[in-house]
């Protein structure tokens, strides 16, 4: 059987093993998605046997450091040998081979980006511990997605750093076929991928394929640039798979639905504009009557000419898209990739913080109450010790205050959501039941991310603090069930406990964020008389001076519809300002989690 035989949906898993063992270095990857269990364990046999016999087969720890990647110093070695040796780090050792990087959607942006720099160069730069060399690095990544989809908003995603570079992606949750040993569609042998590998660089691109293939990556709306080269690659792959010598329109349909319609954004201009609304027929046009023998007859527009080939890609992608990336293609939903997230959200962060987590090691003086790191501080003296020692002295360790190296560390503020809830006679009349709710909502998502919630209500003539920062959500439910509305609308009494709360909590090392749910419309004076207009007075007079603090603040405004009174106090403030006249509890929750600080 052919490649161009084989069943298009059964067979990717496998087709997609194959492709990457005939070209590794040039596909870059692939971002594999799916739980572990039976289904990937089998494809990732399957790529382990098709791949070159006794190639490095490297898996990389979560948290693996830079020293760990890139390799440096070998300390042991270097102080025994009185001369620099490097130790090569796990990236260098699985040169022609294969990197598995588990967890993928957890990647930390520093490991993200020396893989990128990997990948695009082929080899390491290494540059410290005193040494300079360049270490060659050219292997395949398999970056294992264990995400959920469709989870949570706040689901951790695989760098786009990374996936940009990868060729390739496979949901084996999603596979029609997801066993790699199916006769249908792994019959591939080690000798049919080294033939392949063999006939690789002599196998030709027609300009039209290449041209189709540039076509189909706009037409999608494909942003990344990368992504043509990587379907003009894979499409040279499967023709050398083929064993063919050049690439044919079946290999370019291979290419067009296995690197671009994940990658796609938009629908074709011609889906585009069925999707659109007609518009109004136009006005008839001001000429002779069509019986007129002097009328001159209408030339037509010439259409521009569709290229055949072209058409067969689109529609290759479009036969492979999934149901829900098509419903949202056709509803305008998904306009580019979607930025990487962490699953969880954190303060401020503290850099060169006395404790915390250990996030590396810097030059520093361990007598300023820092920590001695003892191996970096011997890795750095270790290069010089053949010109500190002189001639004739016994072998000693001679170290130096500008070897001594101290421990960092990275340590994230705890937030601590302050809710400033307007509980007067027009907000109890408003919103007060939804903003009761979205207080207990976002109570249990900061159980999750061990964040606290604290209640400030203000109502008559003065504000109290309904309930200190906690993280109990009975007794949240309890005291915001006996919160009674009415009476005078206190705002600035409100902003003034609100910004001496947030401060009180800064300074015991929290990460204030102040949530204002009120309509705006103050009537109590800060001294406590009533009167509209003085009131509005002081309430941006304590605004301005809750800005000057560079807090993080909003202000959701909860009268039936946008006021300008509240839309002045989140101005005076500083404050993001959301209009909620139709949202209920769940729409709140969602708004106060998107302006939490990022970890």
């Amino acid at each position: 059987m052919t490649l161009t035989e084989r069943p298009a949906i059964g067979a990717d898993a496998a087709l997609a093993a194959a492709l990457l063992a005939v070209d590794p270095v040039g596909l870059g990857g692939i971002h594999l998605q799916g739980p572990a269990g039976p289904s990937r364990d089998a494809w990732l046999a399957l790529l382990r046997r098709l791949m070159p016999a006794g190639s490095p087969w490297q898996r990389l720890p979560l948290h693996a450091g830079e020293a760990a990647l890139l390799g440096g110093l070998d300390l042991a070695a270097t102080l025994q040998a009185a001369r620099p040796v490097v130790q090569p780090g796990l990236l260098a050792r699985a040169d022609g081979g294969t990197v598995l990087l588990t967890s993928a959607e957890r990647t930390p942006a520093l490991t993200a980006s020396l893989l990128a720099s990997v990948l695009d160069h082929g080899e390491i730069r290494l540059q410290r511990d005193g040494l300079s060399q360049r270490q060659s690095a050219r292997w395949l990544l398999v970056a294992l997605d264990e995400s959920i989809p469709d989870a949570d908003t706040t689901e951790a995603t695989v760098p786009a750093a990374l996936t940009e570079r990868l060729a390739l992606q496979l949901d084996l949750r999603t596979a029609a076929s997801t066993d790699p040993t199916d006769d249908a569609s792994a019959d591939w042998t080690p000798a049919d991928v080294t033939a392949a590998r063999q006939r690789l660089a002599s196998v030709q691109l027609p300009d039209d394929c290449l041209q189709a293939l540039c076509a189909t990556a706009l037409v999608w709306g494909v942003p990344s640039l990368r992504a043509p080269l990587m379907a003009v690659r894979l499409a040279r792959a499967a023709a050398a798979l083929d064993g063919s010598a050049a690439v044919g329109q079946a290999h370019a349909e291979i290419a067009a639905r296995l690197a671009l319609a994940h990658r796609a954004t938009r629908l074709p201009p011609d889906d585009a504009q069925n999707e659109a609304p007609p518009e109004d027929p136009p006005a008839p046009p001001d000429h002779p009557p069509p019986d007129d023998p002097d009328r001159e007859p209408d030339t037509p527009s010439p259409e521009t000419p569709r290229d055949p080939l072209q058409d067969r890609l689109v529609e290759a992608v479009r036969a492979v898209l999934p149901p829900g990336l098509l419903a949202a293609l056709q509803a305008g939903l998904l306009t580019a990739q979607p930025a990487s997230r962490g699953a969880g959200q954190a303060g401020a962060v503290l850099r060169n913080a006395p404790r915390g987590r250990p996030v590396g090691t810097r030059r520093g003086d361990p007598r300023r109450g820092q920590r001695l790191h003892v191996l970096d501080t011997l890795r750095a003296a270790a290069p010089w010790q053949t010109l500190r020692r002189p001639p004739g002295e016994p072998q000693r360790l001679r170290v130096r205050r500008d070897d001594f190296h101290v421990v960092r560390h990275r340590q994230h503020r705890p937030v601590t959501n302050v809710f400033v809830v307007d509980a007067s006679g027009s907000a109890a009349l408003h919103r007060l039941a939804e903003a009761k709710g979205a207080v207990e909502l976002l109570l249990a998502d900061c159980y999750v991310r061990r964040d606290r919630v604290a209640v400030l209500a203000f109502r008559g003539q003065q504000a109290e603090v309904l309930l200190p920062p906690t993280r109990s959500l009975t007794r949240a439910r309890r005291e915001l069930a006996a919160l009674p509305g009415g009476g005078g609308t206190p705002l600035a009494a409100a902003i003034e406990s609100a910004h001496a709360l947030a401060l009180q909590l800064r300074r015991t090392g929290d990460t204030p964020v102040l949530v204002f749910l009120t309509d705006g419309r103050a009537n109590i004076a800060r001294d406590g008389a009533p009167g509209r207009t003085q009131a509005q007075a002081d309430a941006l007079t304590q605004a301005a001076q809750l800005r000057a603090a560079g807090l993080t603040t909003l202000l959701i405004d909860t009268s039936p519809q946008p006021a300008d009174a509240a839309r002045a106090v989140a101005e005076g403030m500083g404050a993001r300002y959301v209009p909620l006249p139709h949202a209920g509890a769940a729409g709140l929750s969602a708004v106060v989690r998107a302006v939490q600080p990022d970890a």
